[in-house]
């Protein structure tokens, strides 16, 4: 009789456990779409209190409601049953398929993406033969959001802590890709459906990756990149983040966007770019001179000439070039940084045809997001991968049957990769 209590007791503590776990991930849910407990109660129609002992572990969830939350928050709802140290070992297939259901009826995603995530395992795997599978450098971040200016301000803050962490400065980044790779993320391009920007992962199996859409031109795959590189910061607790044109509004989406801008356009970079043009400069200023005649000093006043301090579409175009940014990119961010107004802002925006008409005389084709983009792929992650191979062969942990085997998983010719091999061999 004792062993039978015990027993129930244990299935009582396990059933509070559940309704816990339950609850801290609905709570997580509701707290990434930036909804109020009395929002989704209206939803629900239910008393707030109800939803708060539903978050508190305090209220069983009945099927017909969680099937309601899962619809509100964006979510399968067995990702809300799923416990987290099952999440944490679920297969990554399985984890993917869930969250980009367009996989299941789309081969040709399906089968890029899974070409990725399995370069991405192959890479795992010869980091732990090489004893290069080193803890995380990447700091983390995550803290809770209660406003859009919250998402806003913590994104900022963040961009301007990691960009003095890498020691970057003011500089733009020439190639966010592998700077992203450089602190151990995976960094790649695949195809990906039109809505979807990219998507982070972080599982077991192959640690952090990041996969952008390559269907979008390099301006955009760039902002992909550092909008992902803001949830491996942000969100990691998450096996998988997708970026999604209609999860826009969620606040982990606005402080991703907000941390992109200012980690790809620096508020000291764009000051020193508009003093570069000339421009920036304010509409006085006052001067203080020493006078040796008299020992006393003389007040001047300088003020540039009128008109000469107007932000053009010429000015947000360098800008654009300069960061590597598209033009409204960086019209948003002058505004963001108060350099211009809202109705500067918009007669920029209304010019955008004329300034990217502009950046095409100039030739600078890399910043337009027009026409057929040029293909991209995972190239940080072959340029890893094969330095991986290639270490792993020379150091004699793998065997030219299993570096051919990888040179194929790469489209690399297995003879050419093998010569290459050979030849770090005899150094």
């Amino acid at each position: 009789m004792a062993r039978h209590g015990a027993s129930s007791s244990n299935h009582g503590c396990e059933a509070l456990t559940d309704m816990m776990n339950l609850g801290a991930r609905l709570r997580a849910a509701r707290e990434r779409r930036g909804m109020s407990q009395q929002a989704v109660a209206d939803t629900l129609g239910l008393p707030r209190t109800a939803v708060t002992n539903m978050e508190t572990g305090n209220r069983t969830v009945s099927t017909l409601e969680l099937a309601r939350l899962a619809e509100i928050y964006g979510q399968a709802a067995a990702f809300f049953l799923t416990a987290a140290d099952e999440g944490s070992a679920e297969d990554i297939s399985i984890v993917l398929h869930r969250a980009l259901p367009e996989m299941g009826h789309t081969p040709e995603i399906d089968k890029a993406v899974t070409h990725v995530i399995d370069l991405c395992r192959e890479g795992a795997g010869l980091r732990i033969m090489l004893d290069q599978a080193v803890e995380q450098s990447v700091p983390d971040y995550s803290t809770r959001m209660a406003s859009s200016g919250d998402a806003v301000r913590q994104g900022q803050h963040v961009a301007q802590e990691e960009r003095k962490r890498l020691g970057l400065g003011s500089a733009p980044l020439n190639n966010i890709a592998g700077l992203i790779t450089e602190q151990g993320i995976w960094a790649a391009a695949s195809d990906l459906p039109d809505s979807l920007s990219g998507f982070f992962v972080n599982h077991p199996s192959i640690g952090l990756a990041i996969l952008v859409n390559d269907q979008h031109w390099p301006v955009r795959r760039r902002f992909s990149y550092a909008h992902e590189y803001a949830h491996a910061l942000f969100d990691r607790q998450a096996p998988i983040t997708t970026t999604r044109q209609e999860s826009s509004s969620d606040l982990i989406e606005k402080r991703a966007n907000a941390f992109a801008a200012a980690f790809l356009m620096p508020s000291e970079g764009v000051v020193e770019q508009l003093a570069q043009l000339d421009k920036g400069r304010p509409s006085r200023q006052a001067q203080v001179i020493f006078d040796v005649a008299n020992n006393s000093s003389i007040e001047a006043e300088i003020r540039p000439r009128p008109g000469s301090q107007a932000i053009t579409y010429q000015d947000a175009a360098a800008l654009a070039r300069h960061f590597g940014v598209s033009y409204e990119a960086a019209v948003w961010r002058l505004k963001s940084l108060g350099h211009i107004g809202q109705g500067e802002t918009d007669s920029l925006i209304a010019q955008k045809d004329i300034g990217k008409r502009y950046i095409k005389l100039l030739g600078f084709w890399d910043i337009l997001d027009e026409g057929e983009p040029p293909k991209m792929n995972e190239v940080e992650l072959r340029n890893q991968l094969t330095r991986l191979a290639l270490e792993a062969y020379r150091q004699e942990e793998i065997s030219r049957g299993r570096l051919a085997e990888i040179s194929r998983k790469l489209a690399i010719d297995p003879a050419e990769m093998i010569e290459l091999a050979e030849a770090a061999r005899a150094n």
